[in-house]
């Protein structure tokens, strides 16, 4: 049923995708964003009260549903499994300004391409060269597939749809209340931040692992041991390591920012970003989800003939 439930969910996606910034997405961070108001006081158990609050509710509920849809229902529960990842992933909820930056930089429109990644990275892009913006494009892209993609596969497959869930609401938590760079915000955000990392300690190297099996083994290997460290948000690290190793392009590396060089250790190897090389990492992403369905796919037919 779980590989059944993942493809629908992907053909779903292509046929009617759920955008960023859907009312689903939107109310939940709304709801963490009254959480902090109303309980951070800048103490890290403070965090972590407003943590369960934020993530028990829904994983529980999901639970509790999940189980009493199965015993009344195989295919009620299967559609539920559906609505659920329909939900906690997003395929297209960040191909969609990769394509338009992909667009752009293929008619010169510098300008367009930077207004659109200044919203995706929600930071200024006005002084990326081109080979900047395929650059950073292609570093959100892969992130994005393991945020949205592989992560809550992972996830759904281990512990089911309240997996998928408590995938997607941690990763949202550790990105709102962990990014902020508020003094008051004292340690309010450590926990969110500290669960999410080993929740996706796992996910992170498996998806890693895929881009480095489907592209350039080698390289993205290479890569991944020598300079993931470096990377200052380690999950991150490997797998733009291994991304960039497996399509050979040089990520990472200074970007012109604030009239001046912001730098970043250097991920990948080979040459600098350009549009080809966008379109590369577009096929590397869907050659690693086609291998993890085919995988998915063979276990599901074996336990079925257990």
């Amino acid at each position: 049923m779980k590989f059944l439930s993942l493809l629908a969910v992907l053909l779903l996606e292509q046929l009617r995708p759920l955008r960023a910034g859907n009312p689903v997405h939107v109310a939940y961070q709304r709801y963490a964003a009254l959480l902090e108001r109303q309980l951070n006081a800048g103490e890290h158990h403070h965090g972590l009260v407003a943590w369960l609050l934020a993530v028990a509710p829904p994983v529980i509920v999901t639970m509790l549903v999940y189980h009493l849809l199965s015993e009344l229902s195989t295919p009620l529960a299967w559609v539920f499994n559906v609505v659920v990842l329909y939900v906690a992933m997003g395929f297209r909820q960040f191909s969609h300004n990769f394509t338009r930056i992909l667009h752009a930089l293929r008619e010169g429109d510098l300008a367009s391409a930077r207004s659109t990644l200044s919203r995706w990275r929600e930071q200024t892009s006005d002084e990326f060269t081109a080979s900047e913006l395929a650059r950073v494009s292609i570093e959100l892209a892969l992130i994005g597939a393991h945020r949205q993609v592989f992560g809550p596969i992972v996830c759904f497959l281990v512990l089911g749809p309240a997996g998928a869930i408590l995938y997607r609401t941690s990763a949202m938590l550790s990105e709102i209340w962990g990014r902020s760079r508020d003094p008051e915000f004292g340690d309010f955000g450590l926990f969110s931040q500290k669960f999410f990392y080993w929740l996706d300690w796992l996910p992170a190297r498996l998806t890693a692992a895929s881009f480095a099996v489907v592209g350039n083994f080698e390289d993205a290997v290479y890569c991944w041991r020598t300079q993931a460290l470096a990377w200052a948000r380690g999950a991150h690290g490997l797998i733009l390591a291994s991304g960039g190793g497996a399509i050979g392009v040089r990520l990472g590396n200074p970007l012109h920012q604030g009239g001046s060089m912001h730098f970043r250790p250097e991920l990948g190897t080979g040459e600098e970003a350009d549009i080809d090389y966008m379109q590369s990492a577009v096929g590397l992403i869907w050659r690693a989800l086609v291998l993890w369905m085919f995988l998915v796919f063979i276990v599901t037919v074996a336990h079925s003939l257990s």
